[in-house]
């Protein structure tokens, strides 16, 4: 018997090679996509912990500071400690370089160290002298060793580096320096100079970004820490971090993103077991006489289960093996041509190496087969439930009464997890809803069709041809809605997501004009993401003010506060917001008016949630972290009140804003970082332009159309792939409904020569099949786009705000989602029309012959 099942189940492959690589093809496609996204995220995770490893080294703990930089005289202080092996002082900027004055700016790290340190501490960043060079070139002034990226970033070879000059952005001037050798440390380009050289180069003496303590044997670094906090005087407004805190700061900044990408890369999946369903529930349904005379010669209804089942998952095997294939060429060539951020901008300028695994390799496997199998069960048990001598009869395959109950009992439970809480800070229950209410409302598809069959209009079941076709519908309408379950998931999931990135960046859009009330803006170039913007001469406002075409200046302040160590930074904002500071910032709600002896800050809806602040509350660790203090530099006690919380679409883990008089106040720090410009009516922007590079070269000038071209060419890039995946789900849905349509329409050819023996003629036949290749695929059309609004309000409303706590309003772009189903529609109907023509034929004529 098992000899036989398995010559049952080969000659169904030969007979139909087409049909099963459909479904072989779907799986692939989703095990391939969800692959790649895993090994390119996987790949730039691990180059980037290397290259915090390779710069950093490994110390017991990192002092940094919450804001701005750590006093040189603490370095002193620690070096001495006795429980203190060594102490590595650290100046840690970003730049912007070139080979010389005609070539393009390469963003440049600068890392000032101690020479006499590096081999013990960070052996990668050790220099390595040029041919020639002296050695006491690790210490002089206005040098530089640079990294095998920085060296190819600025068009130079190793081998004439040694008499190259590089130009380095130091506030509003470019200062020359001097290429005297290499160092090993990999990722994005990187200088490495003397720590003094560096703090005279860039004006910060006196100034460490950070310092690195190897503590002797036996000291505990936990224990050290709290014996530094207690100590009399010691600075409050620092963190110690631990060596693998930059990896997870980064892993935090990106998880969102990357688990937001694999599922998106599952959708293909998702879409793939239902075509893998579609496609057995057909086979099974034109073998129904077949599996009967298997269970007359002795098979086993567990048997038949376990027949359908095989061949689903060779299918799923099949396809995963493929899938894993075309996932490792998909990631080395992104790699290669994208870097390893996919459009997100977390690993900026890191070009991984590939890293598979074979344990990812074996998930993604087991996912693809586990898809085949699952959307094998209802075949299945439709095989293993098949009344022998019925179905012999042809009584076997009559379609059983649709009451929905699963259907809507899973579209029930979906709408109650979609507003489940977050669970490890991700929406894995409103992921979870989403899949319960594509499944649940495919489910609904045979149960709504038999309803809106009972209101067809009497007119329209008067014409022969349209009553052939009703009367089809209402007894098949269980096939026909398996062929277009596979168009219902992808078309839902492609309006879904069309829908969530339209109404993103529309809020976006609407945003940016909020945040950017100038034409114009000034600043310094060069400043890294995230990171302490360069400040600005003292009397540059006052200059620029003074310029004829300028109507007025306003100042601006940008920094960041490192509140905790495994997070990465918040974003300090400090700007004029005077008494209406709704003007001035997107805000949720109206401000709170300020309480007398309190100063009024505004947090984003990202810092909010992050640290649990709400409207009316002090927030001390901001106290903390600014340390603020007056002109006297006497400590200050300055208590916050959080007057209003704002949306911010591009800073993810948090921003504060904080009028500039209130902090130049608390703090006696008068910096600024950024000037916005408004020019005088009936001066252009071009004369603005010319009239601030004459008054301040080297600073970048940017106008407020550049700025939101810019933002909104990182957001199409950052949802490149989301794009793709949307193409491919659809592509996959619609060659299921081909594959479908053209197995269902094939196997009619007895219908279609019984209708030509009753007089149709081919034209008719034709028509006939087209209507009902249009109806359903309308029908799918529709369930979709309906379907799809659901699980975009899901993702707009849910996912989005638990993901990256921002929130939205639900914009429906109904010109696009018409075109897309339209476009469904169309190709449903030419599919239905082209497999007609083929089975329509002399042979469909003769296959009556079969029954004589």
């Amino acid at each position: 018997m098992r000899g036989l099942l398995r010559t049952f189940s080969w000659q169904e492959l030969r007979r139909h090679p087409w049909r099963s690589a459909a479904a072989v093809v779907a799986v692939m496609l989703g095990v391939a996509l969800g692959f790649a996204v895993h090994v390119i995220n996987a790949s730039a995770l691990d180059e980037f912990a290397q290259a915090v490893r390779t710069v950093g080294g490994q110390p017991d703990l990192e002092l940094r500071p919450m804001q701005g930089g750590i006093d040189e005289m603490l370095y002193a202080t620690l070096a001495a400690h006795p429980s203190v092996a060594r102490a590595s002082p650290w100046l840690d900027l970003s730049t912007q370089a070139r080979a010389d004055s005609g070539s393009s700016r390469v963003a440049l790290r600068v890392l000032g160290a101690d020479a006499l340190l590096l081999p013990q501490q960070a052996p990668a960043l050790m220099p390595r002298l040029f041919a020639g060079e002296d050695r006491l070139a690790l210490f002089a002034p206005a040098t530089v060793f640079l990294n095998a990226a920085a060296l190819q970033a600025l068009g130079l070879q190793a081998a004439r580096a040694g008499t190259a000059t590089v130009l380095l952005q130091t506030g509003l001037r470019e200062q020359p320096v001097r290429v005297a050798g290499t160092v090993a440390a990999g990722g994005a380009p990187l200088a490495v100079m003397d720590i003094g050289a560096a703090q005279d180069l860039f004006a910060r003496q006196g100034q460490l970004s950070r310092i690195d303590l190897q503590l002797r044997p036996g000291v505990s670094p936990q224990a050290f820490e709290q014996a530094l906090r207690a100590r009399p005087g010691w600075p409050s407004a620092l963190v110690a971090a631990r060596p693998g805190d930059a990896v997870q700061r980064v892993d935090n900044l990106s998880r969102a993103y990357r688990v937001n990408l694999t599922v998106l890369s599952l959708v293909a999946l998702f879409t793939g077991a239902f075509l893998v369903f579609s496609v057995l529930a057909l086979s099974v349904a034109q073998r129904a006489p077949q599996f009967a005379l298997l269970a007359v010669l002795g098979a086993t209804p567990r048997e038949r289960l376990g027949l359908v089942l095989a061949e689903s998952a060779l299918l799923g095997i099949a396809g995963s093996a493929a899938g894993i294939a075309l996932g490792t060429a998909l990631a080395a060539a992104a790699l290669r041509l994208l870097g390893g951020d996919l459009g997100g901008g977390y690993f900026t300028g890191v070009r991984p190496a590939l890293q598979w695994s074979l344990p990812a390799a074996a998930v993604y496997t087991v996912l693809g087969v586990a898809a085949a199998l699952a959307g094998g069960w209802w075949p299945a048990r439709a095989a293993q439930a098949l009344p022998p001598a019925a179905t012999l009869k042809g009584l076997g395959m009559v379609a059983a009464r649709q009451h929905g109950a699963m259907g809507l009992g899973l579209v029930a439970t979906g709408a109650l997890l979609a507003w489940a809480p977050p669970v490890f800070g991700m929406p894995l229950a409103a992921y979870v809803a989403v899949g319960l209410l594509l499944v649940g409302g495919i489910a609904l598809l045979p149960w709504g069709v038999g309803l809106l069959l009972r209101h067809i209009p009497a007119r329209l079941q008067e014409r022969p041809l349209a009553l052939l076709a009703l009367e089809r519908a209402r007894r098949m309408r269980g096939s026909a809605a398996v062929a277009v379950g596979g168009v219902v998931a992808s078309l839902s999931l492609a309006v879904a997501l069309t829908v969530m990135v339209g109404s993103f960046r529309s809020a976006v859009d609407a945003w940016l004009d909020a945040v950017l009330p100038a034409p114009a803006y000034l600043r310094s170039p060069g400043t890294a993401s995230g990171g302490d913007a360069p400040a600005l001469p003292e009397d540059l406002e006052a200059r620029v003010a003074r310029l004829p075409g300028v109507e007025r200046v306003q100042a601006l302040r940008s920094s960041s506060l490192l509140l905790d160590p495994t997070r990465p930074a918040v974003a300090l904002l400090a700007r004029p917001l005077g008494p209406r500071p709704a003007e001035a910032l997107p805000l949720l709600a109206s401000p709170l008016p300020v309480p007398p002896g309190r100063t009024a800050i505004y947090v984003s809806e990202a810092a909010a949630a992050l640290y649990g602040l709400h409207l009316g509350e002090a927030w001390p660790l901001l106290s903390e972290a600014l340390n603020p203090k007056a002109q006297s530099q006497q400590p200050q006690n300055a208590s916050f009140f959080i007057a209003g919380i704002w949306r911010d679409y591009v800073r993810q883990f948090g921003a504060v804003a904080i009028d500039k008089a209130d902090l130049e106040r608390l703090t006696g720090d008068t910096r600024t970082t950024d000037l916005a410009l408004w020019p005088r009516a009936g001066s252009g922007l071009a004369d603005l332009r010319e009239a601030v590079a004459a008054e301040a070269p080297g600073l970048e000038f940017t106008t407020t159309a550049q700025i939101r071209e810019r933002s909104l060419h990182l957001f199409d890039r950052s949802f490149a792939v989301t794009y793709w995946l949307q193409a491919v789900a659809i592509g996959i849905g619609l060659f299921g409904v081909a594959a479908s349509f053209s197995a269902q329409v094939l196997a009619r050819r007895k219908e279609f020569g019984l209708l030509a023996h009753l007089g149709l003629t081919r034209r008719q036949v034709l028509a006939v099949v087209a209507g009902e290749g249009a109806a359903w695929t309308l029908l799918g059309a529709l369930a979709g786009t309906l379907l799809g609004l659901a699980v975009a309000a899901v993702l707009v409303h849910v996912v989005n705000p638990q993901s990256f706590h921002w929130t939205m309003e639900l914009r429906v772009p109904w010109a696009r989602l018409a075109v897309l189903a339209g476009a469904v529609v169309a190709a449903g109907t030419l599919t239905a029309w082209t497999a007609g023509r083929a089975a329509a034929g002399r042979s469909a004529v003769l296959a009556v012959k079969e029954d004589w």
